[in-house]
């Protein structure tokens, strides 16, 4: 490897929320020094009904609509990034993809994501680069979170980082050695909820600001194992689907209050976290320095009350929040950056954070027939 080397790369996220495929064309240029890098191009396609409905019942299918159902949604990616593509007239050196996952069960040696990369690879025509997490749950690891390798190489120099999507995970960054883990569901128990009053999502979180507290139901949903678990652990949207969200439909409390209820829970369980890595790492600072991304940055009930909860155990926080763009697409910047590490043959899971023997250098390489890696 070069002194210097410049890559120019789509990264593709599809969350847990099924709201869409994040695409994002970055550049990024590795050195000695670190990674400098650019958001080029972005945008997000909202999935059409077919493919939420698909996509969410996937995990209750047979084996052969799964195989079938891997194979279209490849096909799919590739058409939505050959749009892109045209539209922003661009050449990606690869393709970095994550997928949409389905199964994940890492005390099993299980992670699926769907999306087939040898199809998008085809389509394209470009090298595709997915598969991600599957090494480091094969020595023993949770294959997640993936996110402290934005946060080490792309948004160096804050105490504490979090991402909040579907799911909801923290970053710690203690003595040079990144810790991460998922906290607590997020958008995907407050985007349930808002449906339910014909909103996609509780803009700015102020129907949550309207509501009280059901106390029995904040206490029911904190009665779940994983909330006691130490750290490194992981959740899978589908113990969030059969576990988690089905609490709220057994209390009667508007749903106002159950949004307000959902949000306290959430924050005063990402407060909990932030306690349990300063408890076990012996951080102890007067303040620290939080950096929120994802969709969940953008309800700010939400970040008040993560606020609030930490100063309520003693943590006092300055938040800071990126532009839009960066909350936006993070987790596609992120794929973006997991390829040139993989191109690079430079771990991109660390075993600090999931647990496993060793770092791995995560990803599957399907070949184009425009451009080679």
């Amino acid at each position: 490897m070069s002194s210097t080397n410049t890559y120019h790369a789509i990264g593709l996220m599809s969350g847990s929320s099924l709201d869409g495929l994040d695409i994002a064309y970055c550049r990024f240029t590795t050195s000695a020094q670190g990674v400098d890098w650019e958001l080029l191009e972005a945008e997000t396609i909202a999935y059409p009904q077919k493919w939420i409905t698909r996509l969410g019942k996937l995990p209750y299918q047979n084996a052969l609509t799964f195989a079938k159902t891997n194979t279209y949604f490849g096909h799919y990616l590739g058409e939505l990034v050959n749009s892109f593509i045209a539209k922003h007239q661009i050449e990606p050196d690869f393709i970095a993809s994550h997928g949409h996952t389905i199964y994940h069960f890492p005390d099993k040696r299980i992670t699926v994501q769907v999306g087939d990369g040898a199809s998008l690879a085809v389509l394209t025509g470009y090298p595709v680069i997915n598969d991600f997490r599957t090494q480091d749950i094969a020595i023993d690891g949770e294959g997640t979170p993936l996110a402290p390798a934005a946060d080490r190489y792309l948004f160096p120099g804050h105490d504490f980082y979090m991402n909040i999507g579907g799911i909801a995970n923290i970053t710690c960054q203690a003595d040079g050695k990144y810790l991460a883990f998922d906290t607590s569901p997020a958008n995907q128990a407050l985007n349930f909820l808002a449906e339910q009053l014909d909103m996609d999502f509780d803009r700015d979180g102020e129907v949550a600001r309207s509501g009280k507290m059901d106390e029995e139901l904040r206490h029911a949903l904190n009665r779940f194992e994983y909330f006691e678990k130490t750290y490194p652990k992981s959740l899978g949207n589908g113990w969030i689907r059969e576990q988690f969200i089905p609490t709220f439909l057994q209390f009667e409390s508007s749903l106002e209050d159950q949004l307000h209820t959902a949000t306290h829970q959430i924050a005063a369980q990402n407060a909990k976290a932030m306690q349990a890595i300063c408890q076990k790492e012996g951080l102890n600072k007067s303040k620290y320095d939080l950096f929120i991304t994802g969709g969940g940055a953008l309800n700010k009930y939400l970040v008040e009350c993560i606020q609030a909860e930490a100063a309520k155990l003693g943590i006092h926080l300055t938040i800071q929040l990126p532009s839009k763009s960066i909350i936006d697409f993070k987790e596609a910047i992120l794929m973006g950056l997991l390829g040139v590490l993989r191109v690079e043959n430079r771990p991109n899971c660390f075993k600090s954070v999931t647990g496993a023997r060793r770092d791995t250098i995560g990803g599957a390489v399907h070949q184009g027939w425009r451009k080679f890696l």
